[in-house]
C-alpha cells in the first residue's frame, strides 16, 4: 500500500503543541513533508530546541504515522522558529487579544467585559474571556459557573487546564480554581504565575478575539499581560463623574507608554444614565455627563458607547445570564452597539497599525 501524503497529514494532526494545545497541522509546524517510497521527510518547527517535550513530540509523529503505515521510515529534522516567532508563540490561536481596563472598581469593568464578550459572540465570532481580576473574581457569578472546576488533561506528562464554557464563549478564572469565599492573597511573582497559567497552561481553542477582563488600577497584573502576550488593544470603562475619569486617565496612559504602546481601542461609558423600567424614556444623570467622551478625547480614540442603569443589568449578572442575553432590551442594544463599534476599531486598527510587541523586561 502507498503511503498516502493526506493520510500521513491527517495522522499528524493527532499530534498536540505542547505550549498551545493545538495540532502541529494547523499550527504550522510541519515543513517540507516529503514522501519517497517508505521514506516520510519532514521538519518539525518547535519554540525552542530546548523544549524539555521535544523526544516526547518526536515519538509521537513517528508513532502516529507508524500506526497508519507499519512499513514508513519516518525521518524528522526539528528546528527551532526565529526568535521573533518564539516570542510571539504564546497563544499563536488567538488573532485578538483585547483588555478590558479601568482606573479604577466599582466602574462596572466586569459588566462591560462580559457582556461585550457575548455580544461578540452574537455577531459571529469565536470568543474566550479571561477573568483577570484575581482579587474580586466576578466572572464564575456573571455565568453561572459558581462552584464548577475546569478540567485537566495531560499533555506529554504536564498538566493543561480546559476551559469552561458558557453561552458559547470559552472562560477562565481564579474563581473557578479556589472556594466562593476563600481569600486570593498573592504578590507580585505569583500573582504573575497565575496569569501566565491562563494564557500559556490552558487549551484554549482557536478564537477570533480574547478578552482580559483586568483588575482596576496599574499593578503586577497588567504588567504581566503585556509581558506575556501580544495585546491587540484596551477597551477603557469609565463612569462618567470626575473621580473615576482622573483615575481611568493613569490607567490608560500606563498602556500609551513608550515602552507598553498598546492602542486605545475606545471607552465605554457605564453607568450613563438611570432609568426606571417603567419609564424607559426618561434619563437621570445621577454621575454627571461626559466623562466617557472627555477620556476618549484625551486618549484620543473613540467613546464605544454609553450604557444606562437599568436594574435588569445587575439582575442578569447575579443571576449568570448576563443582560445582552436579552436582545431587544435597552442594555442589549446598547452593548450590542458597543460590540460594533469595538469591532470597527479593531479592524481600523490592525489596518493601519503595526501588531503589538509583547515588552521586553528591564533589567
Amino acid at each position: 500500500m502507498a503511503i498516502d501524503r493526506a493520510l500521513i497529514t491527517e495522522a499528524l494532526s493527532m499530534v498536540r503543541d505542547p505550549q498551545s494545545g493545538q495540532d502541529i497541522v494547523s499550527r504550522n509546524m510541519v515543513q517540507d513533508l516529503v514522501i519517497e517510497g517508505n521514506n516520510v521527510n519532514f521538519t518539525l518547527l518547535l519554540p525552542s530546541l530546548n523544549m524539555e517535550s521535544k523526544s516526547d513530540m518526536n515519538f509521537a509523529c513517528i508513532g502516529t504515522i507508524q500506526k497508519l503505515f507499519p512499513e514508513a521510515e519516518v525521518n524528522i529534522h526539528m528546528t527551532a522558529q526565529s526568535p521573533t516567532a518564539t516570542k510571539a508563540s504564546t497563544l499563536p490561536q488567538v488573532k485578538n487579544i483585547i483588555a478590558v481596563a479601568s482606573g479604577k472598581g466599582g466602574v462596572g469593568k466586569s459588566t462591560v467585559a462580559s457582556n461585550l464578550a457575548l455580544a461578540l459572540h452574537q455577531l459571529g465570532a469565536s470568543v474566550g474571556l479571561i477573568d483577570a481580576d484575581v482579587y474580586g473574581p466576578s466572572i464564575p457569578t456573571m455565568f453561572g459557573l459558581q462552584g464548577k472546576r475546569p478540567k485537566v488533561q495531560q499533555l506529554y506528562g504536564k498538566p493543561k487546564m480546559m476551559p469552561l464554557k458558557a453561552h458559547g464563549i470559552q472562560l477562565m478564572s481564579i474563581g473557578f480554581i479556589i472556594e466562593p469565599e476563600q481569600a486570593v492573597v498573592l504578590r507580585g511573582p505569583r500573582l504573575a504565575g497565575v496569569i501566565k497559567q491562563f494564557l500559556s497552561e490552558v487549551v484554549w481553542e482557536p478564537m477570533d478575539y480574547l478578552i482580559v477582563d483586568l483588575p482596576p488600577g496599574t499593578g503586577d497584573v497588567q504588567l504581566t499581560l503585556v509581558q506575556s502576550v501580544p495585546v491587540t488593544g484596551a477597551v477603557m470603562v469609565t463612569t462618567p463623574q470626575t473621580v473615576a475619569l482622573a483615575d481611568a486617565v493613569k490607567a490608560m496612559n500606563m498602556f500609551q507608554l513608550p515602552s507598553v504602546s498598546v492602542p486605545i481601542l475606545g471607552v465605554v461609558e457605564n453607568m450613563s444614565w438611570f432609568t426606571p423600567a417603567e419609564l424607559p424614556n426618561n434619563k437621570y444623570y445621577i454621575f454627571g455627563q461626559g466623562g466617557g467622551k472627555l477620556l476618549a478625547k484625551k486618549s484620543k480614540s473613540v467613546l464605544l458607547g454609553q450604557v444606562p442603569i437599568v436594574q435588569s443589568i445587575r439582575a442578569g449578572g447575579d443571576e449568570g445570564n448576563p443582560i445582552v442575553l436579552e436582545k431587544d432590551s435597552i442594555p442589549a442594544k446598547a452593548f450590542q452597539k458597543i460590540a460594533k463599534s469595538t469591532l470597527q476599531q479593531i479592524a481600523i486598527r490592525n489596518e493601519y497599525l503595526p501588531p503589538t510587541k509583547v515588552v521586553q523586561m528591564q533589567a
